[in-house]
């Protein structure tokens, strides 16, 4: 059986002539086509009908039938330009100022509550503008790249940012889509001009390095001023610094107290969101060739490479084609190369996606953005949440004006725009205090952040961006009260028939539960951030941490090592004195290669971390031995190819006895005289790696100095007389040094700052929070007024009616904590997993929550309930 042929006029045309006729005749012309059209139909046929259907519409679009139209709507909008003319607005205005002046304490409510909301959210607004700009700055950073290394190491993926030498002149000489690559080496040296001599950071770089990144340059020609061997770059903060002056081109500087450069340009300081923000001056890359440092063969990584891609340039397929770029130059002297890869890593991706993840640069500093970024919009609608909630508790209140206005002709639009209105007045002057707030702050969150944020009053999109924030805030919290307001029946409103809503969930206890669900969202990842940083801070580091010092062998210093450490041990200031391959603190290098008996071809790929040393390593560090004896090159000459390995790398090797094993490192047999117990080398929140601890006969110089400091001297006077002391043998350098237990403090710096910046807005969260449930509990009591009277009148205790009025509230807190406590656990169980070392989420976060938040809303409800059950009855009773 055949479905029904569809007879109707085509749609779209349909639609056009209502869109082109007046209301009026609209409908009935539609039916005498629709008529006609059945008539075409059954005379000429279904598409022939249709189509002349469309032509009979199309006619209708003439000037005299639009004008009709036009008329029309004009009509109906006169109303609505009567609404928002002048005289109007200035009335809007007037009433708002005079209800806002008669409830006072509302208004302070809502314009703190708003302003704190105002003013939280711009500074985390300002802390993610820093951080989403971070190596965006460049006018090619759209086209700038850094290349990775990529390898599988201990059969996991892994990559690195430290390249080859000679691998940027191959990608510029070899890929027509590379208009530019460029080698970077950071380097920290000495600097003499006149009577001035400092330690600084800069960079050996490439000619082309300003072309890359085009800084603010102040004086010097951008293209040639690296060009030379013995020209330099310095910012204009180190130009002061040196010469008094930024006037610096033509001066002349002296590197390490031998070579003489030239100063070919002065930049402004680099930008704080650039990753050269350290950066201080530029040297040519061919000076640090010269020096004979670093080395060209393609294994040795030890260089930072940039490119910059020509227009149009796809990211993909030049990824493709450079891929196995090392792995060729490899071939014969790494024998497993299956996995080694490059690629391109881009600069908007540099600061926000650089964690390592399954051989993967993915996520990193934008989860805490995008964390932040929640809490600010949440900080706003909490704000606004307490402004709804008070306004519509206010309803009763407004409830016969809103009765007699209507009565007196006041149309629904005009008593919308009226709230509305106030809600904007008030926003509006939430807004001046929370610019003023944010100003004063500003010091405070800058030390608490590590940047340099300020609010830029000079700039148009500052305050465009500013009238944004508080039109979306004033409108969102003046929406839902100034409808609910004018939706008011005058006819129940002047009889009394409005009650108060006493359901389990009207929209002011729904909000109230969006509100301290967040709240308890916040507490659950303070609570467990701060754990997880004690839980990290306890560990066990396997050394002493106090008195321990490091300081560079600079200068002319590794020459006079022997003297230099007879006169510091015998000075009393230095208990113990290791040479070292770097502090104990951070990892100097890593190992892969390795051979040692029982290995396979495939345990070469493992790698280790390490350490360096030439004797009294243990006492100078405080490490445990736990097998065999420490290396001292001073009792055994043999030492110097010694080596030591943690229970990690002898867990690794699997070696039954480890002490008196040969391992093959670097073309050269060490012999292994000792076991030492696992000490924390890299990061407290990751397992700790195997260590190899070599002798002094290594490829790498150690000159690094550890120094046990006799704790029976104070901290001054040791420091006192190691300046001395250095000062006697290296007077060109300045002595500078760092503590153990401080650069250990250091690894948990962003941790840290997360949870600072988490608790803080945890506790405004929580302040406003209170704000809008203390001005919610004065108008609930002031509702139940009556209630209260009578209860008391017939002999109850204040203890039932503070139950009484606290209860609803206490509800509600379970509610949110029923819904809040699973997000908790499972955003918090998602960011730990980002750490090896780390804590289990047990119930005493939820109970330390919960009961915290209970008492917080009997603070913030229960003072309003004593007061109210305290009122004499009589006077209740007479209170309308």
């Amino acid at each position: 059986m055949k479905e029904p042929v569809n007879i109707s006029p085509p749609k779209l045309a349909d639609k056009l002539l209502r869109v082109l006729l007046p209301d009026e005749l609209a409908e009935e012309l539609q039916g005498d086509m629709h008529e006609q059209f059945e008539l075409m139909v059954e005379e000429k046929g279904l598409f022939k009908a249709r189509w002349l259907y469309v032509w009979e519409v199309l006619r209708f679009c003439r000037p005299y039938f639009l004008k009709r139209k036009l008329s029309a709507k004009a009509e109906s909008m006169k109303d609505f330009y009567f609404l928002i003319n002048s005289g109007m607005l200035q009335n809007y205005l007037k009433i708002a100022f005079r209800n806002l002046l008669r409830a006072k304490g509302y208004v302070f409510i809502n314009i703190t509550g708003l302003a704190v909301g105002i003013a939280a959210s711009t500074l985390i607004i300002l802390w993610i503008q820093s951080e989403w700009q971070y190596d965006r700055i460049y006018r090619k950073t759209s086209r700038l790249y850094q290349v990775y290394n990529k390898d599988v190491f201990n059969g996991e993926p892994n990559v690195w940012d430290a390249t080859p030498r000679p691998l940027a002149p191959a990608l510029k000489q070899n890929y027509g889509e590379v208009e530019e690559a460029i080698r970077v080496r950071p380097t920290d040296l000495l600097l003499s001009a006149y009577n001035t001599r400092l330690n600084a950071s800069g960079a050996f770089v490439d000619p082309a390095f300003i072309k890359l990144f085009d800084f603010q340059l102040k004086s010097g020609n951008a293209q040639t001023m690296l060009n030379g061997n013995n020209g330099m770059v310095i910012t204009e903060t180190l130009a002061e610094k040196l010469f008094g002056t930024s006037m610096a081109i033509g001066k002349v500087v002296q590197i390490q107290n031998k070579d003489l450069f030239t100063v070919t340009g002065v930049l402004e300081d680099i930008p704080h969101n650039s990753k050269f923000s350290q950066v201080s001056y530029l040297l040519p890359y061919n000076y640090f060739v010269a020096l004979g440092w670093g080395s060209d063969a393609w294994e040795s990584n030890n260089d930072y490479t940039y490119v910059l891609l020509k227009e149009n340039t796809d990211e993909a397929s030049i990824n493709r084609k450079i891929k196995k770029l090392t792995a060729r130059y490899l071939t014969g002297i790494i024998k497993d190369l299956n996995n080694r890869e490059v690629f391109l890593h881009p600069a908007d991706r540099w600061h926000l996606y650089s964690k390592q993840e399954n051989g993967q640069l993915v996520d990193g500093g934008i989860v805490t953005v995008r964390l932040l970024g929640l809490i600010a919009f949440f900080i706003l609608l909490i704000a606004a949440v307490n402004f709804i909630n008070l306004s519509t508790a206010r309803s009763e209140k407004r409830a016969k004006e809103v009765g007699v206005r209507k009565v007196a002709g006041a149309q629904k639009g005009a008593l919308i725009l009226q709230f509305i209105g106030e809600s904007l007045l008030l926003t509006f002057l939430a807004g001046i205090i929370a610019l003023l707030v944010v100003q004063l702050a500003l010091p405070f969150f800058n030390d608490l952040t590590g940047k340099r944020l300020a609010l830029n009053f000079a700039s148009g999109s500052f305050w465009l961006g500013a009238l944004g924030v508080l039109m979306f805030t004033g409108i969102l919290a003046g929406a839902y009260p100034a409808f609910v307001l004018a939706g008011y029946q005058p006819s129940k409103v002047l009889k009394g028939a409005l009650k108060s809503q006493r359901a389990a969930f009207t929209p002011r206890k729904i909000l109230v539960v969006v509100q301290f669900t967040f709240a308890i969202v916040l507490i659950v990842a303070t609570l467990i951030i701060n754990r997880q940083i004690d839980h990290a801070q306890s560990r066990n580091q396997g050394y002493d941490q106090n008195n321990l010092l490091f300081t560079y062998l600079s200068g002319d210093m590794p020459g006079h090592y022997t003297a230099l450490r007879q006169e510091l041990m015998q000075s009393g200031v230095a208990v113990s004195i290791s040479k070292s391959l770097g502090p104990l603190t951070e990892i100097n290098t890593r190992q892969w290669g390795v051979a040692w008996p029982g290995s396979t071809q495939a345990d070469k790929d493992i790698e280790f971390d390490k350490f360096g040393t030439d004797a009294n390593f243990l006492k100078t560090t405080g490490t445990q031995l736990l097998a065999g004896r420490e290396i001292d090159v001073n009792k055994y000459s043999t030492d110097s190819t010694a080596i030591m390995l943690n229970e990690a790398a002898v867990k690794k090797m699997n070696l039954r006895n480890p002490v008196g094993t040969t391992i093959r490192m670097q073309r050269t047999d060490w012999h292994v005289v000792g076991v030492v117990k696992d000490f924390i080398f890299a990061s407290p929140y990751d397992p700790i790696n195997p260590v190899l601890i070599e002798g002094p006969g290594g490829a790498m110089a150690k000159n690094w100095l550890s120094i046990r400091l006799n704790n029976r001297l104070s901290m001054q006077e040791n420091l006192e007389i190691l300046e001395r002391i250095f000062a006697r043998y290296n007077p060109a350098y300045p002595f500078e040094y760092s503590f153990a237990d401080q650069s250990y403090q250091a690894k948990f710096a962003d941790e840290q700052r997360t949870g600072a910046l988490t608790g803080l807005f945890t506790g405004l969260t929580i302040l406003i929070a209170c704000l809008g449930l203390f001005g919610l509990a004065a108008y609930t009591a002031q509702q139940r007024t009556k209630e209260v009277g009578i209860r008391k009148a017939l002999g109850a205790p204040v203890s039932s009616i503070v139950q009484l009025l606290t209860r609803d509230f206490i509800r509600l807190l379970l509610v949110a904590f029923a819904i809040g406590a699973p997000i908790g656990w499972f955003a918090m169980e998602k960011w730990l997993q980002g750490f090896s070392y780390r804590i289990g989420i047990g119930v005493g976060v939820f109970i330390v929550t919960l009961v915290s938040s209970i008492i917080l809303v009997l603070v913030s409800v229960g003072f309003q309930a004593v007061k109210a059950a305290l009122v004499n009855p009589v006077k209740s009773l007479k209170s309308e």
